[in-house]
C-alpha cells in the first residue's frame, strides 16, 4: 500500500453511476485516483478526460497499481472482477447487488478475509443522513413499511426490480431490526420489461417483528418512504427529501383520555451520500476496522432479494 496519507484508486466501471465514483475519488483528500477503467472506450476516455486520469479498457491494466478500487460494472460482471482485485489485496466497494448469486458473493466474502481486505458493498442509504439520524431513535421495532416508488426507465430493466431497487430497502429492514428472518412471502409482476416490475414482500423476522415492503419501477411518482413503528413511538422517514419524523405519546396524557402525541420533525441537508460512502471505505481502510457495510451484508441482502424473486417467479435462487 501506497502512503497512509494517500491511497491509490482507480474505478472499473464508468457508465452512469461509475463516473459519480470516480468523481468522488477525485475530490477526497486522501484518494490519488489513477485511472479509470471501462470496456467501452469512449466512455473511459470522457470520464478520464473530465478527470485529468488514465484511461484503460482492461481493468486488469491497472490491479498492479492501486490500493483501492470501485466496481460499478454490469452485476454479473461484479464476481469476476472483485476477484481479481481481492487476489491481489486490492480493497474493493463493489456497487449492490454484491453479486449475482449466493456462491459468487460467498466466494468474494471469503477470499476478502482470506487476503484481510476491506468488502464494502454499495447499500447507499445507510449514508442516507435521515436513516443515521433514526438508528439513534429506534429500541425493537414491532413493524416496518417501507415504499420505494419510481417511473419505468429502461436503465437497470436487465435484473428485476427486486435487485434494482428493493435490495435497498431489505439491506436497510434487516440492519434495523437485527433478528434473523422466519417466513417470506411475496407477490409481483411484469409490465413494461422482460423482468419483475412490481413486488411486495411481507418479512416476518424471529421475535415478531413484520416488515411490509414494496418496490415499483412502474409508477407515475417517485417515493423512497420507510416507517417503523416500536412501542413508544411511530417513526417516519422520507429518504429522498431527507426528512425524519417521530412521534410519542406524551407521557403526561392519561390513560383514559384521547391520546395526546409529541411530535418532532427533523430535516437534513441534501448533503452527498457516495461521498460519504467512498471516504467511509476509505477510512475503513487506513484504520484497518469493518466498513459500514460488509461483504457479510450484502450477502445477507442478496439472499433475502434472490428468495423473493423465487417466491415471485417461481424460479429457483442462484
Amino acid at each position: 500500500m501506497s502512503d497512509s496519507k494517500s491511497l491509490r484508486t482507480a474505478v472499473i466501471g464508468v457508465g452512469y453511476l461509475g463516473r459519480f465514483h470516480a468523481q468522488k475519488y477525485r475530490q477526497l483528500e486522501g484518494s490519488n485516483l489513477v485511472a479509470v477503467a471501462d470496456a467501452n472506450a469512449e466512455s473511459a476516455r470522457k470520464v478520464a478526460e473530465e478527470l485529468g486520469v488514465e484511461a484503460v479498457t482492461d481493468y486488469r491494466d491497472v490491479l498492479d497499481r492501486v490500493d483501492a478500487i470501485s466496481i460499478a460494472v454490469p452485476t454479473p460482471l461484479h464476481h469476476a472482477v472483485a476477484c481479481a482485485a481481492l487476489e491481489r489485496g486490492i480493497h474493493v466497494l463493489v456497487e449492490k447487488p454484491i453479486a449475482t448469486t449466493v456462491q459468487e458473493a460467498t466466494e468474494m466474502v471469503a477470499l476478502a478475509a482470506r487476503k484481510g481486505c476491506v468488502l464494502q458493498v454499495g447499500h447507499l442509504e445507510r449514508f442516507n443522513p435521515a436513516i443515521v439520524a433514526a438508528v439513534n431513535r429506534l429500541q425493537t421495532p414491532r413493524f416496518v413499511e417501507s415504499h420505494r416508488l419510481a417511473p419505468f426507465k429502461q436503465r437497470g430493466t436487465d435484473v428485476s426490480v427486486v435487485l434494482d431497487l428493493m435490495i435497498h430497502d431489505i439491506d436497510l429492514i434487516q440492519e434495523l431490526v437485527g433478528r434473523p428472518i422466519e417466513s417470506i412471502d411475496a407477490v409481483g409482476a411484469q409490465v413494461f420489461s422482460g423482468e419483475i416490475d412490481i413486488v411486495n414482500a411481507r418479512i416476518r423476522f424471529e421475535g415478531g417483528c413484520v416488515a411490509n415492503t414494496t418496490a415499483s419501477r412502474v409508477s407515475l411518482k417517485q417515493e423512497r418512504k420507510i416507517r417503523i413503528f416500536q412501542d413508544d413511538a411511530y417513526l417516519s422517514i422520507d429518504m429522498q427529501q431527507k426528512i425524519l419524523t417521530v412521534i410519542r405519546k406524551k407521557d403526561a396524557a392519561p390513560v383514559e383520555s384521547p391520546a395526546q402525541v409529541s411530535i418532532e420533525e427533523e430535516s437534513f441537508d441534501q448533503g452527498d451520500a457516495l461521498r460519504d460512502e467512498i471516504a467511509a471505505f476509505l477510512k475503513a481502510i487506513r484504520e484497518k476496522t469493518p466498513p459500514v457495510v460488509t461483504g457479510e451484508d450484502g450477502l445477507r441482502a442478496l439472499q433475502t432479494a434472490l428468495k423473493i424473486a423465487e417466491l415471485v417467479t417461481g424460479k429457483g435462487a442462484g
